[in-house]
């Protein structure tokens, strides 16, 4: 039976290629996503973990979390305590080091590095007067707030040289310094195509934490002391401010915490190469169940002269196993180069740490187990229908159809599927966000009892082409005819495309719908004509809102300022705003009270969006008290309640009233409103006013709107992407239906040749229903889509109060247009393959 086996495969390697080419790409896919995650979690690894090379303890700020404890950011670290972990027994020398983001503009003007990896540091010599960190190549460390000293990376990309004047910004303002030397350096952010900018210490403390004041202290060990060791003496001279932790555990926690990241993506690749898989095991059993059926007098003669029912079983699985086998190992090598380009383009783009490609040996195990598994599992229902086959089916050429009770069996098993999935699905609607989980379960239910319907969705979904498939005369009625002669083939050729087709409508649905309702929530509450942010949306100094105000073409503007506060025991968000303007920029929607005299003085009024009114049981009138940044505490009055926003949330406060409790005040955006509105000249001359900032941005409505469609854009076309393997599966599948299809109606199609039906005709036929299929399961996938779509919407909007379905008859359109195309290329090989039959030989075929 084995022998018998072996000889199948080799017999119809031609009919199983495109099985083993479905497999493969699933298999390519799972083993190019752990290839890739696995080498770019080791360079990343490795990257940062040279930074912890020179780090045997770290001391770093730490603030006790309890309830009485003032909220916002913990202390610095001083001089003198530096001083003092220097002097430690068993410490060999400490270095303080404090740190930001720090964008450097090029020749262009344009922001040097990508990005939140524009850092910026202090230059911390040591005894010898170098810091061993920053080896300079060139030229000298900086001195004084006006110079500074550039990583070699930067300095090669933007051509700058020491001498130069480079222009750069820190949280807003511009500034402009001399470069005093260039450096090398191991940081992983500038390995992964970020920039660096060194400062001397005392201007690096002042433009990223306070004079005299450091974010960390690196301690490094004495040659025989070990880290533990060096901890607990360092622990004994640190105040309750501060804390310590050794550099084996940092290099620890920062590997946990990258393999932790790249188990999202992994886990997220993998999720789509399951669907190209699950789109797959429809083509393999679709495949097998042709094979059987056409080999059904070779198995009952088997039968006949001995075979048992397990033989015959098996044998039909060793032929998966080695088709699988050879899909397992084509896939893995496949998916070694996948993941060898993927390295490469990421390498090419510096987005990571350069490092070897890294093949675990995991991989290879489970890209040969996949291939395999997933390949005899998909053929042992048609294996056990091959065991089925009775010793006098040799008498015949063809077996018994499938009865009539099978059929009913399958359709009642489908119709309970669906209900009870359509039953879930509206459930968790009613569920709000605590749904997720009954619609995962309703989904899956309703999905999975679709299939099982197929056959008999497809009789009266297919004839009610048949008005247009006439018009293309004979070849018309024959291709409607042939689609509906066998359902479940039909059923699993169209599923697998249904499958695709359903997961990108349904994607497009959600996303164009939130698109919509954060564009209107984002939009709606502006009535600013530009909003002013970082680029990266970091911290914006106050200078920049100061600068706006003094300008004559400005009527009106106000910074949003956030900080963080205790009420009731828990920490509430902080919003300043310009309580005598703010009216005039925003456009808030208040269920009670107004925005009238926030910006009073003497005043401290706060207006609240109605969730945390709701939570604190707050009204109009009503008092609290909150601890601020500096642990003082005042007690602030609800004189308004709106509906939060994109904009704005939280309590709102007059800056009057927060500023002087913030040590380091720093704002998120500035509105601002135009004397001549919104205009290319005016953002110009805005831009301008600051001193054309690459670090800056200046955004109106359209910008801002644009901003939100690119980036859910961005994430749909990612995903579009990763969903088109399954769509080429199922491509796969369809060809494979069709060429085997041929070949069993080789007689059939040879009568037609000979009574008259030119070879255009037969080319026509079998493209007719090929389109048929593919638009069936079109049909089936966009209904799904739009359905889920809905589903999912109906949960989003429980939480999202401006979400509403929004549904792009457009990209559906398209969808289904791209599932004709489908039928149509599908059809190439298998209708020339039909048309070019000898119709004598074909007639004489059994």
């Amino acid at each position: 039976m084995f022998r018998t086996a072996l000889r199948n495969v080799l017999a119809h390697k031609a009919r199983l290629l495109m099985t083993v080419l479905a497999v493969m790409l699933g298999v390519a896919f799972v083993s190019g996503t752990l290839v890739f995650t696995s080498t770019l979690s080791d360079a990343t690894q490795k990257s940062s973990q040279k930074g912890f090379d020179g780090v045997d303890v770290a001391v770093q700020p730490h603030r006790p979390d309890t309830a009485d404890a003032a909220p916002g950011k913990a202390p610095g670290l001083s001089q003198a305590l530096l001083d003092r972990v220097a002097k430690v027994p068993g410490a060999a020398g400490a270095t303080g080091t404090v740190d930001g983001f720090t964008a450097v503009a090029d020749k262009k003007g344009q922001q040097a590095g990508n990005g939140t990896s524009a850092r910026g540091r202090n230059y911390y010599p040591g005894a010898d007067g170098k810091d061993a960190r920053f080896p300079m190549t060139s030229g000298a460390a900086p001195k004084g707030p006006h110079e500074i000293a550039l990583d070699s990376g930067t300095a090669a990309k933007t051509g700058y040289k020491v001498g130069d004047t480079v222009r750069l910004s820190v949280d807003g303002p511009v500034r402009e310094a001399r470069i005093s030397g260039i450096f090398t350096t191991d940081d992983g952010a500038v390995s992964t195509g970020g920039s660096l900018a060194l400062f001397d210490t005392a201007t690096a403390q002042k433009l990223f934490a306070a004079p005299g004041e450091f974010s960390e202290i690196d301690v490094k060990a004495a040659p025989s002391t070990s880290q533990d060791a060096l901890k607990a003496a360092v622990d004994k001279v640190l105040p309750d401010t501060a804390e310590s932790v050794t550099g084996k555990k940092m290099a620890d926690d920062q590997a946990e915490m990258i393999a932790k990241s790249m188990d999202g993506m992994k886990t997220g690749l993998l999720a789509f190469a399951g669907i190209a898989l699950f789109v797959g095991i429809f083509i393999i059993a679709n495949t097998f169940t042709m094979l059987v059926a056409q080999r059904t007098k070779e198995l009952a003669l088997m039968r006949a002269v001995g075979a048992s029912r397990r033989q015959v079983t098996r044998s039909v699985l060793i032929e998966a196993f080695v088709v699988g086998a050879v899909a397992g190992v084509t896939g893995l090598l496949a998916g070694i180069g996948i993941g060898a380009g993927l390295r490469a383009l990421t390498g090419a783009l510096g987005t990571v740490p350069e490092g070897p490609l890294v093949v675990a040996p995991s991989t290879i195990v489970v890209s040969l187990l996949v291939g395999t598994v997933v390949t005899v599992l998909a053929a042992w229902l048609p294996g056990r229908r091959a065991a089925k086959i009775p010793p006098v089916a040799a008498m015949n050429s063809v077996h018994a159809t499938a009865t009539t009770k099978s059929l009913v069996v399958r359709n009642t098993i489908g119709a309970v599927l669906a209900g009870a999935g359509i039953a879930c699905v509206l459930g968790a609607t009613a569920m709000g966000t605590d749904g997720k989980g009954l619609l995962g379960l309703g989904a899956g239910l309703l999905t999975i009892g679709v299939f099982v319907l197929t056959p008999l969705l497809s009789r009266p979904l297919i004839a009610a082409a048949g008005p247009v498939l006439r018009a293309f005369g004979i070849s018309g009625k024959l291709a409607r005819q042939n689609a509906v002669r066998n359902p479940r083939r039909t059923a699993a050729t169209a599923s697998a495309l249904m499958i695709g087709l359903t997961l990108v409508t349904g994607l497009t649905v959600i996303a164009g719908s939130v698109q919509k309702a954060v564009d209107k929530m984002a939009t709606d509450a502006l009535k600013a004509d530009y909003v002013v942010s970082m680029a990266t949306m970091g911290p914006l100094s106050p200078d920049v809102a100061k600068t706006l105000a003094a300008d004559p073409q400005v009527t009106a503007s106000s910074p949003v300022r956030s900080a963080a506060a205790r009420v009731g025991g828990q920490t509430e968000s902080l919003t300043g705003v310009d309580g005598r303007t703010i009216g005039e920029l925003t456009n808030l929607d208040f269920a009670a009270g107004s925005l009238d005299g926030l910006g009073a003085p003497k005043t401290n009024r706060a207006v609240v969006d109605s969730g945390t009114a709701k939570e604190h049981g707050w009204q109009v009138g009503s008092s609290f008290e909150a601890t601020f940044e500096d642990g003082k505490k005042g007690r602030l009055t609800v004189s308004g309640v709106f509906e939060g926003n994109e904009l704005l949330r939280g309590i709102l406060l007059d800056t009057s009233v927060l500023t002087p409790h913030q040590k380091h005040p720093t704002d998120a955006q500035v509105l601002v409103k135009a004397k001549d509105g919104v205009s290319e000249a005016t953002k110009d001359a805005l831009t301008e006013t600051l001193g054309k900032n690459p670090a800056i941005t200046v955004k109106d409505k359209k910008d801002v709107s644009e901003s939100i469609a690119q980036v859910i854009n961005l994430m749909l076309n990612m995903l579009y992407g990763l969903l088109a393997m399954a769509v080429v599966v199922a491509v796969l599948g369809v060809v494979n239906t069709l060429a085997m299809s041929v070949f069993e109606r080789s007689q059939e199609i040879g009568m037609l040749r000979a009574i008259g039906l030119d070879r255009a005709g037969i080319k026509r036929m079998v493209r007719l229903e090929s389109l048929v299929i593919a638009l069936f399961g079109g049909v089936l996938g966009i209904g799904l889509g739009v359905f889920f779509g809905w589903a999912a919407g109906e949960l989003i909007g429980s939480s999202m109060s401006a979400y509403e379905l929004v549904l792009p008859w457009g990209r559906l359109g398209i969808f289904l247009a791209l599932a004709a195309v489908v039928g149509m290329l599908a059809a190439l090989w298998p209708a020339r393959r039909a048309a070019k039959l000898n119709m004598l030989a074909a007639i004489k075929a059994e």
